[in-house]
């Protein structure tokens, strides 16, 4: 009797040691609903004070990436970091793109027992962190650093074709 009252307990409250998932915030509701898209969604974890960051936008990174691949849809999300970096994104020739957008994570915050450090599911334990979806699938991962964009571009051809993974 016992153990059948310990069972039902246990299947009652979930695994051990697992809390459970909390809600989605909007914004990776925002980005889960877009990465849905038969095009490449590239989803993209910066901040304004990273240097990794700022490397990545200097010489027409960003802005010369966005603009070669009009076909993929590109969202960078500000994390770790109270305000979005639209300044510096904007003196870097990125912004005004139809197939970028800018998102702006609720949790600034930089401190190790207090930053994101997981979105929709998913890890982010280093800025700049990358993610190439389509179709709703994460294609591929760059989550730690500075991304060079010809191996970006292949992964984009890579997720765009269209036989079955």
């Amino acid at each position: 009797m016992k153990t059948t009252i310990l069972l039902a307990f246990l299947f009652a409250i979930g695994p051990v040691g697992r809390a459970a998932d909390p809600a989605p915030l909007p914004i990776e509701s925002q980005v889960a609903e877009a990465v849905k898209s038969s095009r490449v969604t590239i989803v993209h974890f910066w901040a304004p004070w990273c240097p990794n960051c700022r490397a990545e936008l200097a010489g027409g990174g960003w802005s010369g990436f966005i603009a070669a691949n009009p076909g993929a849809d590109v969202i960078f999300v500000t994390t770790w970091n109270p305000e979005d970096g639209k300044d510096l994104l904007e003196r870097n020739g990125v912004g005004a793109q139809s197939n970028f957008r800018l998102l702006l994570h609720p949790n600034g915050s930089r401190r190790k027992d207090g930053k994101m450090s997981a979105f929709m599911g998913l890890p982010v334990s280093w800025i700049p962190t990358t993610w190439v979806f389509r179709d709703g699938k994460l294609r591929y991962a760059l989550n730690y650093g500075e991304l060079r964009f010809p191996m970006l571009q292949q992964l984009v051809r890579d997720a765009s074709d269209t036989w079955e993974h």
